[in-house]
């Protein structure tokens, strides 16, 4: 028998290892003195290990990224297929620029984190948005290729949350100008929404509309409701150590409103471990995995990427109340959210209830009824249809779309 949360209460649950940037500050806005290492490489599926020796000689991760790379080929005619390093903030921060049709209204994804690029892991769900969009991944300062490009030392410092929105807006900018728009989708996941919301409200004339995925409102909000959630769970799994080990960190958060970092540790692995960031899963190494195989990105950035010391989490941990939108609450663009029904990272009845009190010329609202926090992994067809059915049509409107070609029949 399973409970809401969709695991067994009979079988035991095993909790990751360790956690990374993207997990520990999705939505977290409380200060913290010092952090971890990064997290460990997740170990290997026995099965997969089991159908690797029966099944002969295994292909190199390069051979891998090769063959995706040929079966995501994009005809350059008329779309685009660049991977390059652009002059953003003082700095060279990399992007991909992926369509089928250049004259398709372009869309930024915003990554989470902070830290942790979407980019590597795309190639899973992103072929379909390509038809309709041309797709932007940005890697921001301290994340992925980027990180891997620059010294760490002198660009940790930098790593602030003013600053950051700043290289958006220079990102979004640069797009403007290269490829002739007057506007673009900006769409932010998770701590990714922090700075859309950001430039949305600076720049609202540059923007089709903003469109937030796991939105983070207000981040103790946010770690209180997980923290409740993982405990109520551990209790109804009869999990004794999950219990004692979320117990011994009460209160959470702490009085003053703060979170040391040892305590997010312990909220967050239990978070996961019932299915509060991707239901029905208790780990995230299918995200991992799936990014190792990116055709983007070179031995030297993975090996970077390893080095990683988490220096953008140490950076944007800071007073609690500084990442807090509750009062955001008028836009000047559209605005839209696609919301996973049990996300437990950034709480989504948090975002309901401030989306319920926007004003905005256009809005609205998806719940993804089988889905936690990673939306484009959990249901990726469902995330597709409201892109091109809910959100295309306000580029269509403003004219930002291929004109339709007729032909005649034979």
């Amino acid at each position: 028998m399973t409970n809401r949360s969709g695991f067994d209460p009979g079988r035991p649950v095993k909790p990751i290892a360790g956690t990374s940037a993207f997990v520990l500050l999705a939505g977290l806005a409380a200060g913290a003195a010092g952090c971890g290492k990064a997290a460990p490489t997740p170990q290997r599926d026995p099965a997969l290990a089991a159908a690797a020796a029966d099944s002969g000689p295994m292909f190199r991760r390069d051979d891998v990224a090769k063959i995706i790379t040929d079966a995501r080929q994009i005809d350059t005619t008329l779309g685009v297929d660049e991977l390059r390093a652009i002059d953003i903030g003082g700095i060279k921060q990399w992007i991909s620029v992926r369509g089928k049709d250049r004259r398709n209204p372009i869309l930024l994804f915003v990554h989470g984190g902070p830290g942790s690029p979407m980019m590597p892991a795309s190639w899973f769900f992103q072929g379909p948005w390509e038809e309709y969009f041309t797709v932007v991944q940005w890697d921001q300062r301290g994340a992925g290729k980027t990180a891997a490009s620059n010294d760490p030392a002198v660009v940790g410092p930098t790593i602030t949350i003013d600053r950051m929105t700043a290289d958006g807006e220079e990102v979004v900018q640069y797009l403007r100008a290269t490829f002739a728009k007057q506007k673009i989708f900006l769409m932010g996941h998770s701590w990714g929404t922090f700075i859309g919301v950001n430039i949305a409200q600076r720049h609202p004339e540059w923007l089709h509309a903003y469109i937030g995925m796991g939105q983070a409102v207000y981040g103790l909000e946010n770690e209180r409701i997980g923290y409740e959630f993982a405990l109520r769970e551990a209790k109804a799994h009869a999990n004794q150590a999950a219990v004692a080990e979320l117990e011994k960190i009460a209160p959470y958060p702490d009085p003053d409103g703060t979170i040391p970092v040892d305590k997010v540790l312990v909220q967050r692995k239990w978070v996961i471990a019932y299915g509060g960031l991707t239901w029905h899963r208790s780990n995230y190494d299918y995200e991992q995995n799936a990014a190792k195989l990116a055709p983007e990105y070179t031995r030297a950035d993975f090996a970077a990427m390893e080095k990683s010391d988490l220096t953008s989490l140490k950076q944007l941990l800071g007073p609690p109340n500084r990442l807090d939108y509750r009062q955001t609450t008028t836009f000047r663009c559209p605005v839209y959210l696609f919301q996973g029904r049990y996300d437990y990272e950034t709480v989504s009845e948090v975002a309901h209830a401030w989306f319920e009190r926007l004003k905005a010329p256009k809005k609205g609202f998806f719940w993804f009824e089988h889905s936690a926090h990673m939306i484009p992994f959990e249901e990726p067809g469902k995330l597709f249809i409201h892109l091109v059915q809910d959100v295309r049509p306000v580029a269509e409107a403003a004219g930002d779309i291929p004109s339709v070609r007729t032909s005649s029949s034979h």
